[in-house]
């Protein structure tokens, strides 16, 4: 395919997107190029300072942008309770923040710190935004995963990783079940009949505040691709016509095979059900209950 550029973005006036992490890496030209495209954006951060300068930067890049920014911390289920409760229409959720490869810790929820970070407080968001999702016309989910996923395996009778913590493992397994969480979103609003793509993401490589290697970090740095190169396979899930539900799409805004783990059925519907379970949110509309 030619390669895609966001310059070839349809006109998003009249749209609405949320974008978490959306205050620096590659959540930053995310949330400036659907601004510049006429969407309104909700800038979700957890600092309200920064997400503050989020907002001021991409006015300055775009003087009538329409945005704002709004508090959310994923590693807290009353944040993103509190957050959704504020949103009041979006045709497109961008499931970008997150944390990777830090030390053993715990949510406030008491959930290891990636995977309740990660996944279960974007599970809970998209969960508690779906009536508003489901209420729009071609509304879509974008899941920001990694290739790193396919080294993730979940263990249900260790989620707390008890056993043997180690920070790839972890940062794995938070990937993975990014990527079956979108999965299983697609397949269960297709049963439901909800008009819903979720569609999944590998930015590559980037230069993010999530890569960080001490002294080393600057040289990096420099060898990584810059987050704008970065949020384009999410711009092109979040935006173009051509895009289906359950597609995989990483550098490039090229389709990605997805490896047989990512594939199972019977694994997405556990951690579904898992989920559900820990976080309280139900995805009624996906249930018919």
């Amino acid at each position: 395919m030619t390669t895609w550029t966001p310059a070839s973005m349809p006109d998003l006036t009249g749209r609405s997107a949320v974008v978490t992490g959306a205050n620096s890496g590659i959540g930053l030209p995310t949330a400036l190029e659907l601004a510049r495209h006429g969407a309104h954006v909700v800038v979700a951060a957890r600092d309200p300072a920064k997400g503050a300068g989020a907002v001021r930067l991409i006015r300055r890049e775009v003087p009538d942008a329409r945005v704002e920014s709004g508090l959310l911390d994923l590693a807290d289920l009353a944040s993103v309770r509190s957050f959704a409760a504020g949103v009041r229409e979006v045709d497109l959720l961008v499931n970008n923040a997150g944390v990777g490869l830090i030390p053993k810790g715990l949510t406030k929820d008491g959930f290891e710190t990636h995977f309740g970070t990660n996944h279960l407080g974007h599970f809970a968001l998209t969960g508690l935004l779906l009536p508003l999702l489901a209420a729009r016309p071609g509304a879509r989910v974008v899941t920001v995963s990694s290739d790193a996923y396919a080294a993730g395996r979940i263990d249900f009778d260790d989620l707390g990783l008890e056993r043997g913590y180690g920070r790839m493992a972890a940062y794995a397994r938070s990937k993975l079940a990014n990527l079956l969480f979108a999965l299983e979103l697609q397949r269960r609003a297709d049963r439901a009949g909800v008009d819903l793509k979720s569609v999944a993401t590998h930015p590559g490589t980037t230069a993010t505040n999530i890569v960080k290697v001490g002294p080393l970090q600057p040289l990096v740095r420099l060898l990584l691709k810059p987050p704008a190169a970065g949020a384009v396979p999410l711009l092109y899930a979040a935006t173009s016509p051509d895009v289906r539900g359950g597609e995989y799409f990483g550098p490039k805004a090229r389709l990605l095979r997805i490896a047989r783990v990512a594939q199972s059925e019977e694994l997405a519907a556990r951690l579904w059900e898992v989920s559900a379970e820990l976080t309280g949110v139900r995805f009624e509309q996906l249930t018919g209950r």
